[in-house]
């Protein structure tokens, strides 16, 4: 069978058996569904291609490229079944998987899987959270594989802006192909409350950091990846700060993962600091809104009504609901007004705000293992004199930090262009070498 013609298999890890008779009709039910909805797509992508690059555009049907596109539509419209969750959710210890689904939209030479796997949340309460697992099609090594845990930048708060429910989730892992052919599993989570439904996690470290590290339990879950022990962390943006916090803890949250090392670009580590240099940005309050909210959901004595003027309150919910890729123009639309008229007082003066910036800012301990830090020159969203302070704060502290400026980029492509140097040093890493360190 073509792989245009493979079946997804899903594997429910719960205690409920259906009907032997029942499940085969749904099977088959759902491969004639995913038949019928793979050959309307490929026409829809054909056409679209043919519009876009003329007849030489269909030339592209059958290719990698194809194939992906169609692949990733249908696992994209089927994905809300997936992160359907029980009532009451299951026990399960951190890492272990509820349910996995395999994806056939990844790259060539690799095999993915959708994966719901159990969490902790910051008030060390069982949840479910969802991401993705990418490892290279080739037998694992003797010794298994190192596993990366990438964390995600900023998409949204709401359940849909997940990046495993996207059509092209493996595109949003910076350095993907290259992890890969330097022979790691790549793990990816969502970040509790995306994908599916659980408590808002936007900037709180500690539940960011846990559902990194269990997404690295998961993957090591799943046999065909031979994910080993080892692990290192790497992030952009949000998940700069999530990378942080997962390294923070790894050694008494995941005492049997043994961190090798942790990498972020652009990283949000002085919270109070990152609002207030962007409270007079439309991207300022955006990002503020998403943290906000998810603050007053968690902690209860964070009113919003304590910190954002009347207007602000009444929009923070609807910029809530939209997500950062593809309406960014709507999102945008409502934060503009509130420019200079969003927040009532200062984040960082005004409590519990401005110990709950502090609380889930990194740094508060040092890093035995060695620190990778990217930054762009031109970045407008988190100030690279702020990433620079962290640098050196970390140094002080005893962490062994290599600190990377990164000339004419701004906050969006930190990541991308950080590659040249993170694989690189990850590579060193890895080896046992000596990595650099900028510490002054």
């Amino acid at each position: 069978m073509s792989r245009l013609g493979a079946r997804t298999t899903v594997q429910l890890h719960s205690s409920a058996h259906d009907d032997n008779n029942n499940t085969s009709s749904r099977s088959r039910t759902r491969t004639r569904t995913r038949t019928r909805t793979r050959t309307i797509i490929t026409a829809v992508a054909c056409f679209a291609l043919l519009g876009s690059w003329g007849l030489a555009g269909c030339a592209l049907a059958g290719s990698d490229v194809e194939r992906r596109l169609v692949e990733g539509a249908v696992e994209e419209w089927e994905a809300p079944a997936f992160y359907k969750l029980p009532d009451p959710i299951p026990g399960g210890g951190p890492g272990e998987i509820y349910r996995s689904e395999k994806l056939t939209s990844t790259m060539e030479g690799t095999v993915a899987w959708r994966v719901l796997y159990h969490s902790t949340d910051l008030n060390g309460e069982n949840i479910l959270v969802s991401g993705t697992v990418v490892a290279p099609a080739t037998a694992a090594p003797a010794g298994g594989r190192p596993v990366v845990s990438w964390a995600h930048p900023t998409t949204g708060t709401a359940p849909r802006c997940a990046p495993s429910a996207g059509l092209a989730p493996f595109d949003l892992v910076e350095g993907l192909r290259g992890l890969i052919d330097q022979g790691y599993v790549v793990a990816s989570t969502d970040y509790p409350g995306l994908g599916a439904d659980g408590p808002d996690a936007y900037l709180i470290g500690v539940s960011e950091g846990n559902s990194v590290l269990d997404a690295a339990r998961a993957a090591r879950a799943i046999g065909e990846t031979g994910a080993n022990t080892e692990l290192l962390l790497w992030g952009h943006s949000q998940g700069g700060q999530a990378a942080l916090f997962a390294a923070q803890n790894a050694a008494t949250y995941a005492p049997e993962l043994t961190l090798k090392a942790v990498a972020v670009a652009a990283p949000a580590t002085d919270l109070g600091q990152l609002l207030d240099d962007d409270l007079d940005d439309v991207s300022g309050v955006t990002i503020s809104s998403y943290a906000l909210s998810a603050y007053s959901a968690v902690y209860p004595d964070a009113a919003l009504d304590t910190i954002l003027t009347p207007a602000g309150v009444e929009a923070t919910p609807s910029m809530n609901e939209l997500c950062l890729l593809g309406q960014n123009r709507a999102i945008h639309a409502i934060a503009r007004p509130l420019i200079g008229g969003y927040f009532s007082g200062d984040p960082t003066t005004v409590e519990p705000w401005a110990t709950l910036l502090a609380q889930n800012s990194p740094g508060a301990v040092p890093l035995t293992v060695p620190l990778y830090i990217a930054q762009g020159e031109t970045d407008t969203l988190v100030d690279p004199a702020t990433t620079r302070a962290f640098a050196d704060h970390e140094c002080a502290i005893g962490t062994r930090v290599s600190y990377h400026s990164l000339p004419k980029t701004g906050h969006g492509l930190a990541a991308l262009r950080a590659l040249d140097t993170l694989l690189p040093w990850f590579a060193r890493v890895q080896s046992g070498d000596a990595v650099e360190s900028t510490c002054r």
